[in-house]
Parts: structure tokens; C-alpha cells; sequence
């Protein structure tokens, strides 16, 4: 008889910040939108900085390692 492993358990802070792809991607948001809107920021930088983005590969394999399950 084999012996029953654990579940693996997903990051919690990950699963909450990051989202998988049909494709596999890893899917955030950007940061540095929560204050300084009206003096510091340009519109087009604040524009850009409201779109979503993919995690780069180099890191991608870390936040995989994290999110067992997707």
C-alpha cells in the first residue's frame, strides 16, 4: 500500500494578487496607483498603469512553484 501525501497548499497573498491564463500565463495588476493621482502622475502614466500585465518569465517559474494547483 502506498503511502497518502499531503495536499500542496497555493500562497495566499499570490492567489490573491495573481491570475492564470488559458494559456499559462500569470496575469497582475501594476502598482503605484494608490495615491499622488493629481500632482505627480501624468495622465498617460496613470492610463498605462490601470491596464493589466504578464508576470516576465524570469519570475514566472517562482510564481508557479507557489500556485501548485493554477
Amino acid at each position: 500500500m502506498m503511502a497518502k501525501l499531503g495536499k500542496l497548499k497555493t500562497k495566499s497573498g499570490l492567489k490573491k494578487r495573481f491570475k492564470l491564463t488559458k494559456k499559462g500565463k500569470i496575469k497582475r495588476k501594476k502598482n503605484n496607483l494608490r495615491h499622488l493621482l493629481t500632482t505627480a502622475k501624468s495622465s498617460k502614466r496613470k492610463r498605462h498603469l490601470g491596464q493589466s500585465t504578464y508576470v516576465h518569465d524570469a519570475d514566472a517559474h517562482r510564481m508557479r512553484r507557489m500556485m501548485p494547483y493554477g
